[in-house]
């Protein structure tokens, strides 16, 4: 079950943020709409406006709680899994997370700069696991434990670079080969110790490795061996 919140987390680019707004008489739960990526430690990145409520909210009390829904398309989504991240939220200025980020949400570039606009680390305690009917429990921060593999978060901007511009057909047939997604123009966002993430427009995918990655120099036999992969499907 923790690879399956593992998997959620960095499969979705979006999650809905539910804080506690500072009021007269007792505090308000509100729920808004945010984007995320997802650390190699499993830590949801967020970037913010001081403007908006939920901003106000965490610095008036940082615990937060980070929805990621897995329903989406399906005939009876209370079938479908779901998770609850809570935690605490921190603004950093960690630029690996910053770039991160971007890379997840290539759009978000236009108004990162903007001064009312900061990064967000949530630390998360325990996460609360529903995966359909009965399928349902609490898993704590230990358990939800990721993988390391040493160096590859130092590497990762690199990787993903060289894989875009030197491997676009590579990224491509993961895509099509391996996730049977359609459309061209596919790219890589991120990879860490379980997977990688991919990105084409407005879409997001999830490609998870067979086993999880041990050295960040361990993922360059890794890729080239699932286009070996993607090219034995065609």
């Amino acid at each position: 079950m923790p690879r399956t919140v593992r998997a959620l987390l960095r499969g979705l680019d979006r999650a809905a943020l539910a804080t506690a707004l500072p009021a007269d008489g007792g505090a308000w739960p509100y729920a808004s709409l945010v984007l995320v990526a997802v650390d190699h430690d499993l830590s949801p990145i967020l970037l913010i406006s001081d403007l908006a409520e939920h901003t106000k909210a965490i610095q008036a009390d940082a615990r937060v709680s980070l929805l990621f829904d897995g329903t989406g398309g399906l005939d009876q989504p209370l079938t479908g899994p779901r998770v609850t991240a809570v935690g605490r939220a921190e603004r950093t200025t960690d630029e690996r997370l910053k770039a991160r980020f971007l890379a997840r949400h290539p759009d978000s570039s236009m108004y990162a700069g903007f001064k009312d606009f900061h990064f967000y680390r949530v630390a998360v305690e325990r996460a609360h696991l529903v995966g359909g009917f009965g399928k349902i429990r609490w898993i704590d921060a230990a358990g939800l434990m990721a993988p390391a593999a040493a160096g590859l978060a130092e590497a990762e901007p690199g990787i993903v670079e060289h894989m875009n511009e030197d491997h676009s057909d590579a990224v491509q047939l993961y895509a099509t080969k391996l996730l049977g997604l359609a459309g061209a123009d596919w790219r890589m966002t991120g990879i860490d110790p379980e997977g990688i993430d991919l990105r084409r427009g407005g879409a997001v995918a999830r490609l998870d490795f067979d086993q999880p990655l041990a050295a960040g120099n361990e993922a360059r036999k890794v890729l080239v061996a699932l286009v070996g992969k993607a090219r034995a499907a065609v």
